[in-house]
Protein backbone atom coordinates (compact mmCIF):
# COMPACT_ATOMS: atom_id res chain seq x y z
CA UNK A 1 0.00 0.00 0.00
CA UNK A 2 1.40 3.84 -0.91
CA UNK A 3 2.24 5.74 2.08
CA UNK A 4 -0.68 8.37 2.59
CA UNK A 5 0.82 11.68 1.70
CA UNK A 6 -1.68 14.36 2.27
CA UNK A 7 -0.77 14.89 5.73
CA UNK A 8 2.42 15.99 7.31
CA UNK A 9 4.19 17.32 10.11
CA UNK A 10 6.56 20.30 9.76
CA UNK A 11 9.17 21.50 12.05
CA UNK A 12 8.63 25.44 11.76
CA UNK A 13 10.57 26.52 14.53
CA UNK A 14 8.63 27.39 17.76
CA UNK A 15 9.46 26.89 20.92
CA UNK A 16 8.33 27.89 24.71
CA UNK A 17 8.94 31.51 25.80
CA UNK A 18 11.57 31.81 28.35
CA UNK A 19 12.01 35.62 28.84
CA UNK A 20 10.79 37.38 31.38
CA UNK A 21 6.54 38.05 32.21
CA UNK A 22 6.18 41.84 32.37
CA UNK A 23 2.94 40.90 33.82
CA UNK A 24 -0.68 42.89 34.69
CA UNK A 25 1.81 46.00 35.40
CA UNK A 26 3.47 47.00 32.09
CA UNK A 27 0.67 45.74 30.07
CA UNK A 28 -1.77 48.71 31.80
CA UNK A 29 1.22 50.84 31.45
CA UNK A 30 1.34 49.90 28.14
CA UNK A 31 -2.53 50.71 27.43
CA UNK A 32 -2.14 54.05 29.29
CA UNK A 33 0.69 55.20 27.01
CA UNK A 34 -1.09 54.46 23.93
CA UNK A 35 -4.33 55.34 25.07
CA UNK A 36 -2.91 58.82 26.12
CA UNK A 37 -0.77 59.03 22.41
CA UNK A 38 -3.64 58.15 20.83
CA UNK A 39 -5.74 61.33 22.21
CA UNK A 40 -2.98 63.06 20.37
CA UNK A 41 -2.76 61.46 17.09
CA UNK A 42 0.61 60.45 18.18
CA UNK A 43 1.49 56.86 16.71
CA UNK A 44 -1.42 57.13 14.21
CA UNK A 45 -2.01 58.83 11.01
CA UNK A 46 -1.62 61.95 9.91
CA UNK A 47 -5.62 62.75 9.23
CA UNK A 48 -5.83 61.61 13.14
CA UNK A 49 -3.11 64.21 14.67
CA UNK A 50 -5.29 67.86 13.00
CA UNK A 51 -7.79 68.38 15.09
CA UNK A 52 -6.45 67.50 18.40
CA UNK A 53 -3.75 69.01 17.79
CA UNK A 54 -5.18 72.29 16.24
CA UNK A 55 -7.17 72.36 19.43
CA UNK A 56 -3.88 72.73 21.73
CA UNK A 57 -2.82 74.98 19.57
CA UNK A 58 -6.45 77.10 20.26
CA UNK A 59 -6.28 76.11 23.61
CA UNK A 60 -2.62 78.11 23.83
CA UNK A 61 -3.19 80.94 21.79
CA UNK A 62 -5.13 82.92 24.21
CA UNK A 63 -2.41 82.49 26.99
CA UNK A 64 0.18 83.54 24.56
CA UNK A 65 -1.84 86.52 24.23
CA UNK A 66 -2.50 87.41 27.64
CA UNK A 67 0.50 87.28 28.71
CA UNK A 68 1.55 89.69 25.65
CA UNK A 69 -0.72 92.10 26.71
CA UNK A 70 0.32 92.44 30.46
CA UNK A 71 3.88 92.33 29.42
CA UNK A 72 3.07 95.39 27.26
CA UNK A 73 0.71 97.35 29.46
CA UNK A 74 2.96 99.96 31.71
CA UNK A 75 2.82 99.44 35.04
CA UNK A 76 0.41 96.12 34.83
CA UNK A 77 0.89 94.06 38.24
CA UNK A 78 -1.20 91.27 37.81
CA UNK A 79 -2.86 89.54 34.36
CA UNK A 80 -6.08 90.21 32.98
CA UNK A 81 -7.90 86.89 33.58
CA UNK A 82 -7.42 84.54 36.83
CA UNK A 83 -5.76 81.15 36.33
CA UNK A 84 -8.93 79.61 37.47
CA UNK A 85 -11.37 81.41 35.16
CA UNK A 86 -9.01 80.19 32.07
CA UNK A 87 -10.69 76.90 31.68
CA UNK A 88 -13.97 77.98 32.22
CA UNK A 89 -13.57 80.99 29.41
CA UNK A 90 -12.49 78.51 26.87
CA UNK A 91 -14.44 75.68 27.75
CA UNK A 92 -16.28 75.22 24.42
CA UNK A 93 -12.46 74.36 23.06
CA UNK A 94 -12.45 71.36 26.05
CA UNK A 95 -15.91 70.15 25.14
CA UNK A 96 -14.70 69.83 21.49
CA UNK A 97 -11.26 68.46 22.14
CA UNK A 98 -13.04 65.40 24.97
CA UNK A 99 -16.23 64.85 22.07
CA UNK A 100 -13.36 63.92 19.51
CA UNK A 101 -10.84 61.76 21.89
CA UNK A 102 -12.98 60.17 23.69
CA UNK A 103 -15.21 58.26 21.61
CA UNK A 104 -11.58 57.43 19.65
CA UNK A 105 -10.42 56.23 22.89
CA UNK A 106 -13.11 53.26 23.60
CA UNK A 107 -15.44 53.24 20.71
CA UNK A 108 -13.19 51.67 18.52
CA UNK A 109 -12.36 49.17 20.92
CA UNK A 110 -15.88 48.38 20.54
CA UNK A 111 -16.45 48.49 17.02
CA UNK A 112 -13.75 45.97 16.36
CA UNK A 113 -14.66 43.77 19.45
CA UNK A 114 -11.25 43.96 20.28
CA UNK A 115 -12.31 43.88 24.12
CA UNK A 116 -12.07 40.28 24.80
CA UNK A 117 -8.38 40.47 23.53
CA UNK A 118 -7.95 43.32 26.27
CA UNK A 119 -9.24 41.10 28.35
CA UNK A 120 -7.17 37.62 27.77
CA UNK A 121 -4.40 37.76 30.33
CA UNK A 122 -2.72 39.10 31.98
CA UNK A 123 -5.09 42.38 31.73
CA UNK A 124 -8.31 42.68 33.44
CA UNK A 125 -11.16 44.75 33.71
CA UNK A 126 -9.93 47.06 36.41
CA UNK A 127 -6.57 47.16 34.50
CA UNK A 128 -8.38 48.58 31.15
CA UNK A 129 -10.78 50.75 32.94
CA UNK A 130 -7.98 52.60 34.62
CA UNK A 131 -6.07 52.81 32.00
CA UNK A 132 -8.49 54.07 29.49
CA UNK A 133 -9.41 56.58 32.68
CA UNK A 134 -6.03 58.19 33.83
CA UNK A 135 -5.15 58.62 29.93
CA UNK A 136 -8.21 60.45 29.04
CA UNK A 137 -7.64 62.75 32.21
CA UNK A 138 -4.16 62.70 31.50
CA UNK A 139 -4.63 64.12 28.09
CA UNK A 140 -7.85 66.71 29.10
CA UNK A 141 -4.88 67.77 31.79
CA UNK A 142 -2.32 68.54 29.36
CA UNK A 143 -4.71 70.59 27.30
CA UNK A 144 -5.97 72.59 30.48
CA UNK A 145 -2.81 72.88 32.20
CA UNK A 146 -0.76 73.95 29.32
CA UNK A 147 -2.06 77.04 29.04
CA UNK A 148 -1.70 77.88 32.43
CA UNK A 149 2.15 77.41 32.68
CA UNK A 150 2.13 79.63 30.00
CA UNK A 151 0.45 82.17 32.10
CA UNK A 152 2.48 81.57 34.80
CA UNK A 153 5.95 81.85 32.93
CA UNK A 154 4.30 84.55 31.74
CA UNK A 155 3.79 86.82 35.00
CA UNK A 156 7.42 85.63 36.04
CA UNK A 157 8.89 87.53 33.44
CA UNK A 158 6.51 90.10 33.84
CA UNK A 159 7.82 90.14 37.53
CA UNK A 160 5.00 90.44 38.88
CA UNK A 161 4.57 89.45 42.60
CA UNK A 162 5.75 85.90 42.37
CA UNK A 163 3.32 84.64 46.07
CA UNK A 164 0.33 86.06 44.19
CA UNK A 165 1.30 84.77 40.83
CA UNK A 166 2.12 81.25 42.73
CA UNK A 167 -0.95 81.11 44.84
CA UNK A 168 -3.32 81.55 41.79
CA UNK A 169 -1.31 79.23 39.67
CA UNK A 170 -1.65 76.28 42.42
CA UNK A 171 -5.42 76.96 42.59
CA UNK A 172 -5.68 77.14 39.11
CA UNK A 173 -3.85 73.69 38.26
CA UNK A 174 -6.19 71.95 41.12
CA UNK A 175 -8.98 73.38 39.14
CA UNK A 176 -8.24 72.07 36.00
CA UNK A 177 -7.23 68.60 37.71
CA UNK A 178 -11.01 68.69 39.16
CA UNK A 179 -11.78 69.42 35.83
CA UNK A 180 -9.71 66.48 33.88
CA UNK A 181 -11.05 64.15 36.35
CA UNK A 182 -14.88 64.68 35.87
CA UNK A 183 -14.74 65.22 32.30
CA UNK A 184 -12.88 62.37 31.45
CA UNK A 185 -15.49 60.53 33.82
CA UNK A 186 -18.06 61.43 32.11
CA UNK A 187 -16.63 61.70 28.41
CA UNK A 188 -15.82 58.15 28.83
CA UNK A 189 -18.77 56.71 30.11
CA UNK A 190 -20.92 58.47 27.64
CA UNK A 191 -18.71 57.19 24.56
CA UNK A 192 -18.42 53.71 26.15
CA UNK A 193 -22.30 53.67 25.66
CA UNK A 194 -21.67 53.26 21.69
CA UNK A 195 -19.73 51.56 19.23
CA UNK A 196 -20.48 54.53 16.81
CA UNK A 197 -18.14 57.14 17.23
CA UNK A 198 -20.27 59.64 15.28
CA UNK A 199 -22.83 58.98 18.08
CA UNK A 200 -20.47 59.17 21.15
CA UNK A 201 -19.60 62.55 19.73
CA UNK A 202 -23.49 63.58 19.95
CA UNK A 203 -23.40 62.23 23.75
CA UNK A 204 -20.44 63.69 24.76
CA UNK A 205 -21.52 67.64 23.53
CA UNK A 206 -25.14 66.73 24.31
CA UNK A 207 -24.19 65.94 27.87
CA UNK A 208 -22.05 69.29 28.71
CA UNK A 209 -23.73 72.18 26.48
CA UNK A 210 -27.29 70.73 27.42
CA UNK A 211 -27.31 71.02 30.99
CA UNK A 212 -25.31 73.81 31.10
CA UNK A 213 -27.42 75.98 28.73
CA UNK A 214 -30.44 74.80 31.06
CA UNK A 215 -28.93 75.61 34.39
CA UNK A 216 -27.71 78.94 32.98
CA UNK A 217 -31.32 80.03 31.60
CA UNK A 218 -32.74 79.18 34.75
CA UNK A 219 -30.45 80.81 36.85
CA UNK A 220 -30.64 83.24 34.95
CA UNK A 221 -34.61 83.88 35.53
CA UNK A 222 -33.91 82.94 39.00
CA UNK A 223 -31.96 86.10 39.43
CA UNK A 224 -34.41 88.66 37.22
CA UNK A 225 -37.50 87.44 39.80
CA UNK A 226 -35.59 88.05 42.90
CA UNK A 227 -35.21 84.06 43.68
CA UNK A 228 -31.40 84.59 43.96
CA UNK A 229 -31.22 81.52 46.65
CA UNK A 230 -31.76 79.15 44.27
CA UNK A 231 -28.79 80.52 41.87
CA UNK A 232 -26.49 78.40 43.73
CA UNK A 233 -28.53 75.16 43.77
CA UNK A 234 -29.22 75.19 40.19
CA UNK A 235 -25.10 75.01 39.66
CA UNK A 236 -25.40 71.41 41.13
CA UNK A 237 -27.01 70.04 37.68
CA UNK A 238 -23.94 70.87 35.29
CA UNK A 239 -20.48 69.60 34.94
CA UNK A 240 -19.36 73.40 33.66
CA UNK A 241 -21.56 74.94 37.08
CA UNK A 242 -19.53 71.94 39.38
CA UNK A 243 -16.53 73.18 38.55
CA UNK A 244 -17.10 76.70 38.62
CA UNK A 245 -19.11 76.57 41.90
CA UNK A 246 -16.11 74.45 43.54
CA UNK A 247 -13.15 76.77 42.47
CA UNK A 248 -15.27 80.02 43.70
CA UNK A 249 -15.72 78.21 47.29
CA UNK A 250 -12.34 77.24 47.35
CA UNK A 251 -10.51 78.05 44.80
CA UNK A 252 -10.03 82.02 44.68
CA UNK A 253 -12.36 81.40 41.72
CA UNK A 254 -14.42 84.23 39.42
CA UNK A 255 -17.91 82.92 38.75
CA UNK A 256 -19.75 83.59 35.76
CA UNK A 257 -23.16 82.49 37.61
CA UNK A 258 -25.71 85.75 37.65
CA UNK A 259 -24.52 88.44 40.22
CA UNK A 260 -21.41 87.31 40.35
CA UNK A 261 -21.99 85.52 43.72
CA UNK A 262 -20.95 82.11 43.54
CA UNK A 263 -21.36 79.27 46.18
CA UNK A 264 -20.20 79.63 49.92
CA UNK A 265 -17.82 77.41 51.30
CA UNK A 266 -21.20 75.21 52.83
CA UNK A 267 -22.75 74.91 49.60
CA UNK A 268 -19.10 74.58 47.83
CA UNK A 269 -18.74 71.41 50.18
CA UNK A 270 -21.73 69.90 48.41
CA UNK A 271 -20.91 71.01 44.99
CA UNK A 272 -17.23 69.06 45.90
CA UNK A 273 -18.88 66.10 47.06
CA UNK A 274 -21.19 66.01 44.07
CA UNK A 275 -18.48 66.26 42.10
CA UNK A 276 -16.23 63.31 43.72
CA UNK A 277 -19.64 61.15 43.82
CA UNK A 278 -19.60 61.74 39.67
CA UNK A 279 -15.99 60.77 39.74
CA UNK A 280 -16.32 57.75 41.40
CA UNK A 281 -19.62 56.60 39.38
CA UNK A 282 -17.98 57.59 36.34
CA UNK A 283 -15.19 54.49 37.88
CA UNK A 284 -18.44 52.82 38.26
CA UNK A 285 -20.34 52.75 35.09
CA UNK A 286 -17.12 52.17 33.29
CA UNK A 287 -16.33 49.01 35.25
CA UNK A 288 -20.46 47.60 34.86
CA UNK A 289 -19.82 48.68 31.02
CA UNK A 290 -16.99 46.17 30.57
CA UNK A 291 -18.15 43.51 32.30
CA UNK A 292 -20.42 42.89 29.81
CA UNK A 293 -18.29 44.01 26.79
CA UNK A 294 -15.52 42.00 28.15
CA UNK A 295 -17.64 38.62 27.43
Amino acid sequence: MAPDTSTQIHNIGYRSYEGARLGRAYARKSLYSQSLRGAYGLGRSAKSKVLPMILFAVMCVPALIIVAVAIAVPGSTELPLKYTSYALTTQVIIGLYLASQAPQTVSRDLRFKTVPLYFSRPIERVDYVLAKYAAMTSALFILTATPLVIMYIGSLLAKFDFGDQTKGFAQGMVSVLLLSLLFAGLGLVMAALTPRRGFGVAAVIALLLIPYGAVTTVQAVAYSTGNTGAIDWMGLFSPVSLIDGVQTAFLGGTTNFPGGDGPSAGVGIVYLLVVFALIAGSYAALMARYRKAGL
